[in-house]
Parts: C-alpha cells; structure tokens; sequence
C-alpha cells in the first residue's frame, strides 16, 4: 500500500513552496520557532477536511458544480487577502517574545486551518492524487485514501515543522534589523496577495 512511488511524490508535493509553507516560515521569521510549529499543526489540520471530502467523494461537488467551487474559492482568496493586507499593515520594526499566550497559538492554529480549508483545489487534488496509489484489488477503498492521507499530512507536519523551525533559526538576525524586518514583512504581504489572485484565476481541474 505505501509504496516508494506514493512516498516520493508526497515528498515532493509538501516540499513546493505554498500558502502553508509561506504562513509557516513567516510564523517562523516573526514569531519565533515554537509559534511555527502551531503555524505547521493548523496548516496540517486543514487537510483534514479536504481528505474527508475526496475520501467520501464530496470532492466531486467542487469538481463538477461551477458555483460551489467558485463560492469556496472566493471566500479563500478574500482571507489572503486579509492576512496579506494585515501583515502589510503591521509591517515596522519587530521583536520575538517568549510569552506567546495560549490565545496566541490558537489564534496561529486557526489561520493556518482556514488557510487550506477554504482552497477547493486541495479537495480536488486528493481526489485526484491518492487514487492513482490504490490497488484495484483492496477491500476498502475508504480505508486505503484514509491511510494514504493520514501518511500524507504526518509528511507534511514534519516538513512544515522544519521550514518553521529553520526560518525561527534566523529570525533573531532578520530582527534585528528594522528594515529588513519591515521588509520582509512586506515581502510575504506581496507573496500572500500574489497567491490570492492565482487562486483567484485559478481553474476547476
């Protein structure tokens, strides 16, 4: 069932610098290495529905209904725009604290789940990539696309947990500096808005 080929190409997917990859090194840079490990958790946890939906098939729905797609797709452009026009708007000088409230992590938790929940594209690419990994002779295909997926988002936590803890490794150095701070800051503002308009030009595939 886990085959070298199924292994490899997840590998190589997770690796592709996205939405998650962009918020959790972000996290990483400005908050610090222990809030990019909640960024990676809420980044994986939004994966969740998305498998359930390809798992069960509701998938499909985006697929083959043009309004449901585009009204899921909207609602995930217009949140990165959000955070692209609030990080934007914070851009100054900053500093790590090492009190990071529990309110704070889940706020962290929260943005990096909306983050995949409202991208239909996830949904469809399950639908699409986990299938070509089962045998045509398995007794439960359900039970297989759940396994396949939960090995899938355990590779891409520990992925995401070291871009974040290898971006927190250099964030007390970019810090330090209140214009490469500033930005930087707006580097991933223009990054967050630039994926928005590709998802917002993006196709039913």
């Amino acid at each position: 069932m886990l085959s070298y080929e199924f292994l490899i190409t997840s590998l190589i997917v997770v690796l592709i610098p996205g939405t998650g990859v962009l918020y959790t090194i972000a996290t990483g840079l400005f908050s610090g290495k222990r809030a990019s490990f909640f960024a990676a958790l809420g980044c994986t946890l939004g994966i969740v529905p998305a498998l359930l939906a390809s798992s069960l098939g509701l998938a499909a729905i985006f697929h083959t209904s043009a309004v449901a797609f585009q009204v899921v797709k909207f609602l995930g452009v217009g949140y990165l725009l959000y955070l692209a026009w609030q990080m934007w708007n914070s851009s100054s000088a900053l500093s790590i604290s090492e009190k990071n409230s529990k309110s704070n992590y889940l706020n962290i938790v929260i943005k990096g789940f909306m983050l995949n929940i409202l991208n239909p594209k996830l949904s469809i690419f399950f639908l699409a990539f986990i299938p070509q990994f089962i045998p045509s002779n398995v007794q439960s295909v359900l039970n297989s696309m759940l396994l396949l997926g939960a090995v899938f988002m355990l590779m891409t936590f520990v992925v995401f947990v070291i871009y974040g803890f290898l971006s927190g490794l250099f964030s007390a150095y970019i810090l330090k500096s209140e214009k490469a701070s500033i930005f930087i800051q707006r580097f991933f503002a223009t990054s967050f808005a630039a994926l928005g308009l590709k998802l917002a030009f993006s196709e039913r595939v």
